[in-house]
Protein backbone atom coordinates (compact mmCIF):
# COMPACT_ATOMS: atom_id res chain seq x y z
CA UNK A 1 0.00 0.00 0.00
CA UNK A 2 1.52 3.47 -0.33
CA UNK A 3 1.65 5.41 2.68
CA UNK A 4 0.17 9.10 3.53
CA UNK A 5 1.65 11.78 3.90
CA UNK A 6 1.40 15.55 4.40
CA UNK A 7 -1.95 17.16 4.00
CA UNK A 8 -3.58 13.50 3.39
CA UNK A 9 -1.74 12.31 6.42
CA UNK A 10 -3.52 15.34 8.07
CA UNK A 11 -6.44 14.64 7.21
CA UNK A 12 -6.49 11.41 7.88
CA UNK A 13 -5.79 12.35 11.56
CA UNK A 14 -8.17 15.13 11.16
CA UNK A 15 -10.80 12.77 11.07
CA UNK A 16 -9.79 9.87 13.47
CA UNK A 17 -9.58 12.75 15.89
CA UNK A 18 -13.35 11.75 17.17
CA UNK A 19 -12.30 8.17 17.83
CA UNK A 20 -8.26 8.51 18.85
CA UNK A 21 -8.40 8.63 22.12
CA UNK A 22 -10.81 5.73 22.62
CA UNK A 23 -8.76 3.60 20.64
CA UNK A 24 -5.80 4.16 22.23
CA UNK A 25 -6.74 3.83 25.74
CA UNK A 26 -7.51 -0.25 24.53
CA UNK A 27 -3.76 -0.19 25.15
CA UNK A 28 -2.96 -0.59 28.60
CA UNK A 29 0.59 0.56 27.92
CA UNK A 30 -0.20 3.54 26.02
CA UNK A 31 0.04 6.15 28.49
CA UNK A 32 2.68 4.26 30.76
CA UNK A 33 4.81 4.21 28.01
CA UNK A 34 4.40 8.14 27.39
CA UNK A 35 4.85 9.10 30.77
CA UNK A 36 7.92 6.52 31.07
CA UNK A 37 9.35 8.24 27.79
CA UNK A 38 8.20 12.01 29.23
CA UNK A 39 10.44 11.04 32.70
CA UNK A 40 13.49 10.41 31.02
CA UNK A 41 13.74 13.82 29.90
CA UNK A 42 15.13 13.96 33.46
CA UNK A 43 14.37 17.29 33.76
CA UNK A 44 15.39 19.29 37.09
CA UNK A 45 13.15 21.21 39.63
CA UNK A 46 9.55 19.60 38.15
CA UNK A 47 10.12 21.43 35.09
CA UNK A 48 10.16 25.30 36.49
CA UNK A 49 11.95 27.88 34.35
CA UNK A 50 11.69 25.51 31.54
CA UNK A 51 10.25 25.72 28.08
CA UNK A 52 9.28 22.15 26.73
CA UNK A 53 8.16 21.88 23.34
CA UNK A 54 5.82 18.57 22.45
CA UNK A 55 6.47 17.98 18.73
CA UNK A 56 3.22 16.22 17.19
CA UNK A 57 1.37 16.42 19.96
CA UNK A 58 -2.26 14.46 19.40
CA UNK A 59 -5.05 14.80 21.24
CA UNK A 60 -2.53 16.01 24.23
CA UNK A 61 -1.92 12.83 25.49
CA UNK A 62 1.53 13.42 25.88
CA UNK A 63 1.53 16.55 26.95
CA UNK A 64 -0.37 15.55 30.20
CA UNK A 65 2.45 13.21 30.39
CA UNK A 66 4.72 16.11 30.33
CA UNK A 67 3.16 17.37 33.22
CA UNK A 68 3.14 14.73 34.82
CA UNK A 69 7.03 14.00 34.51
CA UNK A 70 7.43 17.91 34.91
CA UNK A 71 4.50 19.82 36.31
CA UNK A 72 6.13 23.72 36.35
CA UNK A 73 7.57 23.57 33.41
CA UNK A 74 6.31 25.40 30.13
CA UNK A 75 4.68 23.27 27.39
CA UNK A 76 4.24 24.25 23.54
CA UNK A 77 2.10 21.48 21.94
CA UNK A 78 2.30 21.79 18.21
CA UNK A 79 0.77 19.57 15.26
CA UNK A 80 -0.34 19.66 11.59
CA UNK A 81 -3.99 18.28 12.76
CA UNK A 82 -6.57 20.50 13.49
CA UNK A 83 -8.96 17.83 14.24
CA UNK A 84 -6.02 15.94 16.93
CA UNK A 85 -5.81 19.82 17.92
CA UNK A 86 -9.13 20.62 18.60
CA UNK A 87 -9.62 17.37 20.83
CA UNK A 88 -6.66 18.93 22.95
CA UNK A 89 -7.61 21.97 22.80
CA UNK A 90 -11.43 21.10 24.52
CA UNK A 91 -9.52 19.66 28.02
CA UNK A 92 -8.75 21.48 30.82
CA UNK A 93 -4.72 22.37 31.01
CA UNK A 94 -3.01 25.46 33.33
CA UNK A 95 -2.33 28.20 31.46
CA UNK A 96 1.29 27.77 31.38
CA UNK A 97 0.59 25.06 27.93
CA UNK A 98 -0.72 26.21 24.69
CA UNK A 99 -1.23 24.91 21.29
CA UNK A 100 -0.21 25.83 18.19
CA UNK A 101 -1.15 24.30 14.65
CA UNK A 102 2.00 23.74 13.21
CA UNK A 103 3.46 20.84 11.22
CA UNK A 104 7.18 19.72 12.72
CA UNK A 105 8.33 20.96 9.37
CA UNK A 106 6.91 24.55 10.16
CA UNK A 107 8.13 25.11 14.15
CA UNK A 108 11.53 26.12 12.83
CA UNK A 109 10.50 28.75 11.43
CA UNK A 110 7.67 30.31 12.99
CA UNK A 111 9.44 31.61 15.50
CA UNK A 112 9.29 29.85 18.49
CA UNK A 113 12.28 28.12 20.84
CA UNK A 114 14.35 28.33 21.89
CA UNK A 115 13.28 25.24 24.40
CA UNK A 116 15.15 23.12 27.25
CA UNK A 117 13.47 20.06 26.24
CA UNK A 118 11.80 18.30 22.90
CA UNK A 119 9.33 15.21 23.25
CA UNK A 120 8.27 13.62 20.54
CA UNK A 121 5.58 11.07 20.42
CA UNK A 122 5.02 8.88 17.99
CA UNK A 123 6.28 11.42 15.12
CA UNK A 124 8.97 10.90 13.03
CA UNK A 125 7.66 8.22 11.18
CA UNK A 126 5.05 10.56 9.94
CA UNK A 127 7.47 12.86 8.30
CA UNK A 128 8.24 12.92 4.79
CA UNK A 129 12.00 14.27 5.73
CA UNK A 130 12.97 13.00 9.14
CA UNK A 131 16.54 14.56 8.83
CA UNK A 132 15.14 17.54 8.10
CA UNK A 133 12.90 17.97 10.88
CA UNK A 134 15.46 16.81 13.31
CA UNK A 135 18.03 19.48 12.10
CA UNK A 136 15.07 21.85 13.27
CA UNK A 137 15.23 20.19 16.44
CA UNK A 138 18.54 20.20 17.15
CA UNK A 139 18.70 24.21 16.05
CA UNK A 140 15.60 24.68 18.23
CA UNK A 141 17.29 23.04 21.43
CA UNK A 142 19.58 25.34 23.74
CA UNK A 143 23.09 23.92 24.21
CA UNK A 144 22.30 21.48 26.95
CA UNK A 145 18.84 20.86 25.95
CA UNK A 146 17.33 17.57 26.09
CA UNK A 147 15.38 15.09 23.27
CA UNK A 148 13.52 12.37 23.96
CA UNK A 149 11.50 10.93 20.71
CA UNK A 150 8.74 7.56 21.95
CA UNK A 151 8.26 5.56 18.73
CA UNK A 152 7.28 2.44 17.20
CA UNK A 153 11.02 1.38 15.95
CA UNK A 154 11.18 -2.33 15.31
CA UNK A 155 14.17 -3.88 17.05
CA UNK A 156 15.33 -5.85 13.68
CA UNK A 157 14.36 -8.88 15.01
CA UNK A 158 11.81 -11.14 12.85
CA UNK A 159 9.97 -12.07 15.71
CA UNK A 160 9.50 -8.73 16.69
CA UNK A 161 8.05 -7.67 12.71
CA UNK A 162 6.08 -10.76 12.87
CA UNK A 163 4.36 -9.81 16.05
CA UNK A 164 3.28 -6.33 15.18
CA UNK A 165 1.84 -7.79 11.90
CA UNK A 166 -0.31 -10.07 13.61
CA UNK A 167 -1.34 -7.74 16.28
CA UNK A 168 -2.06 -4.74 13.55
CA UNK A 169 -3.90 -7.79 10.91
CA UNK A 170 -6.26 -9.06 14.41
CA UNK A 171 -6.71 -5.72 16.29
CA UNK A 172 -5.77 -2.04 15.07
CA UNK A 173 -6.73 -2.41 11.56
CA UNK A 174 -9.65 -3.93 12.22
CA UNK A 175 -10.71 -1.52 15.65
CA UNK A 176 -9.50 1.39 13.32
CA UNK A 177 -12.01 -0.05 10.25
CA UNK A 178 -15.25 0.15 13.07
CA UNK A 179 -14.59 4.09 13.59
CA UNK A 180 -14.15 4.46 9.40
CA UNK A 181 -10.20 5.08 9.87
CA UNK A 182 -8.89 1.96 8.05
CA UNK A 183 -6.63 4.10 5.66
CA UNK A 184 -4.66 5.54 8.96
CA UNK A 185 -4.48 2.44 10.42
CA UNK A 186 -3.13 0.78 7.48
CA UNK A 187 -0.76 3.08 7.45
CA UNK A 188 0.17 3.12 11.05
CA UNK A 189 1.10 -0.82 10.22
CA UNK A 190 3.02 -0.13 7.46
CA UNK A 191 4.88 3.20 8.15
CA UNK A 192 6.27 1.05 11.38
CA UNK A 193 7.74 -1.67 9.31
CA UNK A 194 9.05 0.75 6.78
CA UNK A 195 11.01 3.15 8.98
CA UNK A 196 13.92 3.01 10.86
CA UNK A 197 14.78 0.01 13.18
CA UNK A 198 15.98 0.69 16.43
CA UNK A 199 19.96 0.81 16.04
CA UNK A 200 19.23 2.61 12.46
CA UNK A 201 17.40 5.83 14.29
CA UNK A 202 19.87 5.91 16.75
CA UNK A 203 22.23 6.10 14.07
CA UNK A 204 20.44 9.06 12.51
CA UNK A 205 20.34 10.82 15.53
CA UNK A 206 24.16 10.54 15.80
CA UNK A 207 24.07 11.81 12.28
CA UNK A 208 22.02 14.72 13.21
CA UNK A 209 24.21 16.16 15.64
CA UNK A 210 23.09 14.78 18.75
CA UNK A 211 25.04 13.44 21.45
CA UNK A 212 24.76 10.84 24.21
CA UNK A 213 22.32 8.77 22.06
CA UNK A 214 20.94 5.31 23.49
CA UNK A 215 17.75 3.59 23.25
CA UNK A 216 15.66 1.72 25.43
CA UNK A 217 12.73 -0.54 24.91
CA UNK A 218 9.36 -0.16 26.47
CA UNK A 219 8.33 -3.33 28.53
CA UNK A 220 5.20 -5.19 27.81
CA UNK A 221 4.02 -6.58 24.61
CA UNK A 222 5.84 -3.93 22.64
CA UNK A 223 8.65 -4.55 23.49
CA UNK A 224 11.10 -4.75 20.32
CA UNK A 225 8.28 -2.98 19.03
CA UNK A 226 8.49 1.16 20.64
CA UNK A 227 11.97 2.34 21.89
CA UNK A 228 12.35 5.25 23.84
CA UNK A 229 15.35 7.29 22.21
CA UNK A 230 17.09 10.14 24.64
CA UNK A 231 19.84 11.86 22.86
CA UNK A 232 21.23 15.77 24.09
CA UNK A 233 22.34 18.67 22.30
CA UNK A 234 25.57 19.66 24.02
CA UNK A 235 29.05 18.96 23.09
CA UNK A 236 30.22 15.37 22.66
CA UNK A 237 30.80 13.47 26.13
CA UNK A 238 27.91 15.72 27.83
CA UNK A 239 25.64 13.17 29.48
CA UNK A 240 22.17 12.12 27.73
CA UNK A 241 18.68 12.13 29.74
CA UNK A 242 18.38 9.14 30.62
Amino acid sequence: MTLLHDRDLARAFDHASRTYDRLTALDPGHRAGLLRSARRLRLPRDGAGLHVLDLGCGTGASTAALLRAAPLARVTGVDASSGMLDRALAKRWPARVRFLHLSAEEVGGAGEGPFDAVFAAYLFRNVTDPDRVLASVRALLRPGGRLVVHDYSLSGSPVHRALWTAVCRTVIVPAGTVGGDRALYRHLWRSVLDFDTAPAFTDRLRRAGFTGVRAAPVPGWQTGIVHTFMAGAGRAGTEPPG
